[in-house]
């Protein structure tokens, strides 16, 4: 575990995307359900906020993979260059 990481946080570096967004959505419904006493919602919120921070992450991680083909004027694929989120 990395120095000032919980062992929660630790946890949460470990989920894969799709397991950190299923437990981001239950942190979602457990504090719009109403039924969670005050000190609770606010560890459920830094909960999901920092499995929002893991998400994003790991989507932007995703994305400077992400690789756009070239293409000559003919068509023909000629190689790729980096993805450029600006269009």
């Amino acid at each position: 575990m990395v120095e000032g990481q919980t062992a929660e946080t630790a946890k949460i570096s470990e989920l894969s995307f799709e397991d950190a967004l299923r437990a981001l959505e239950q942190v979602v419904r457990d504090l719009e359900s109403g039924d969670v006493p005050l000190d609770d919602s606010i560890n459920l919120y830094e909960r999901g906020e920092a499995l929002r921070k893991h998400c994003q992450a790991r989507l932007d991680a995703a994305q400077a993979k992400i690789e756009a083909i070239v293409q000559d004027a003919s068509g023909a694929a000629t190689g790729t260059k980096p993805f450029d989120s600006d269009g």
